[in-house]
């Protein structure tokens, strides 16, 4: 058994908080754990190049959603996301430490590796290359970086939601993170312990599945951990223990583990690397979701964002939003209808063991009060309020490449504001601002950026519409 290090999440540093991303619960947590500990420096899982562009988190005019986009300079098609919304503990501690003047860094596998090494495997999945090139791969060693075909993938939630008895890893999480403290209740202190003790206990768990499944197949999580590890080292020498770490949770046995800083370089050592920039971006809850391709996302940001905002009474909050934009549409909705919808999601909730209604209820309940057993106004509330139209700001200072300026230039003087869903516009090719947006589109469709999409015209003989 390997030996960790002290300091996983108790009382004495360096403090290691293992997060869900964009949970609201471990967001909570986090912040009620770093009031609690009071760190001298804070540590986030990211790219190491964006420690330049952390104070512009600050700005007055910098709202999430928004992420953190490196691109290569030579390619600039060639790019990463790293995405936070207001309800990301990683989003929390960055606000944490900045409003308190507490230093505070990135520590993940710099971008200009994780960019690198993306076009390498990319590469080697075209299949391209003679026998005679293969076999000459074959004989060289492989780095650590490079996933194994064969290596086994874990989903650590779905082994611990299947050992305590859930068939569902989503529900499992939000019973046991999601949908417990916060909402107002206890006072800080216990809020406080009770954030340290849950993330011992969830380091805990992942000790124990790392033990079992060993790196989980997740290859190239081996190098990530020993850059970190290499960052961690850096920090306790100049801000000696105190210091929190906010990472995935799965990466704290890792991070936790006593190796020797030459160890931890030598698994650096040859990684490919490409020149790289990188800046604020604007996101979107839209793009938050797992519909969108993102590999962490989740399946309902507005949902998330609503339990982390709610001070209290999430559930009837909830229903109350649902019945203002059900009452927008036009649908005949009053204050019974609420309460029995509310009633019915916390039966629902009792029924299934479950400690508070989570998503699940009140999508139930919102079915069959709210919409009389239709699934077309769900369709709209799945839309609108579940996922959420959201769409984040980030200031002018902020970097960018002279075609992102260009553009929006063009949005202000067109009178053409971005907006997170999508809408059809009419235009009438005959007045000039109309005539100025269609070829903006255009011009937008020829660099591949799809910011428009020609739809069916109407019928007539006129070609003046678009």
């Amino acid at each position: 058994m390997r030996q960790p290090a002290g300091g996983q999440a108790g009382t004495r540093g360096p403090w290691l908080f293992g997060v869900r991303h964009h949970g609201p619960g471990s967001a909570r947590s986090v912040r009620a754990a770093l009031d609690a500990v009071q760190p001298g420096a804070v540590l986030i899982e990211g790219p190491p190049e964006a420690d330049a562009l952390a104070h512009l988190a600050a700005d007055m005019e910098m709202r999430p959603p928004v992420a953190l986009l490196a691109h290569a300079t030579d390619d600039p098609g060639r790019s990463a996301f790293w995405p936070f919304a207001e309800f990301s503990p990683e989003w929390v501690a960055l606000r944490w430490a900045l409003d308190r003047g507490v230093p505070v860094h990135f520590i993940d596998l710099p971008a200009t590796h994780t960019l690198a090494l993306r076009a390498a495997d990319e590469a080697e999945g075209d299949g391209a290359g003679t026998d005679a090139d293969k076999a000459g791969e074959a004989g060289k060693e492989e780095h650590p970086a490079r996933p194994h075909p064969e290596a086994l993938r874990v989903d650590p939630l779905a082994v611990l939601a299947d050992a305590a008895g859930y068939d569902d890893p989503e529900r499992w999480w939000e019973d046991v993170v999601e949908h417990r403290g916060g909402h107002g209740s206890g006072a800080e202190d216990d809020a406080g312990e009770a954030a340290l003790a849950s993330f011992r206990a969830l380091g805990e768990a992942m000790g124990a599945l790392r033990e079992e499944f060993g790196d989980g197949g997740h290859a190239r999580d081996l190098v990530r951990e020993a850059h970190m590890r290499v960052r961690l080292k850096a920090a306790r020498k100049e801000h000696g223990d105190s210091v929190a770490v906010i990472c995935g949770a799965w990466h704290v046995p890792a991070l936790a583990l006593r190796t020797t800083l030459t160890a931890d370089r030598a698994l650096l050592k040859g990684l490919p690397k490409v020149k790289t920039g990188l800046t604020w971006v604007p996101w979107t809850h839209r793009r938050l979701a797992r519909a969108g391709g993102y590999g962490a996302g989740i399946a309902s940001p507005g949902w998330y964002g609503h339990l982390f905002s709610a001070p209290d009474r999430p559930v009837e909050r909830w229903l109350t939003k649902v019945a203002g934009l059900l009452r927008e549409e036009g649908r005949h909705i009053s204050s019974a209808h609420v309460i029995e919808a509310v009633r019915l999601a916390g039966a629902l909730a009792t029924l299934r063991g479950r400690p508070l209604a989570g998503l699940t209820e009140t999508t139930d309940a919102i079915r069959s009060v709210l919409c009389e057993g239709s699934d077309v106004p769900l369709a709209l509330i799945e839309d609108r309020l579940t996922v959420g139209n959201v769409l984040g700001e980030v200031p002018a200072a902020a970097p960018a490449v002279p075609l992102q300026r260009d553009l929006e230039r063009l949005q202000r003087s067109l009178r053409f504001k971005p907006e997170a869903a999508d809408r059809e516009i009419d235009l009438d090719l005959r007045k000039e601002n109309d005539a100025a947006r269609s070829r903006l589109l255009h011009r937008l469709s020829l660099l591949r950026v799809d910011w428009g999409t020609p739809a069916a015209a109407r019928s007539g003989t006129g070609t003046f519409r678009e």
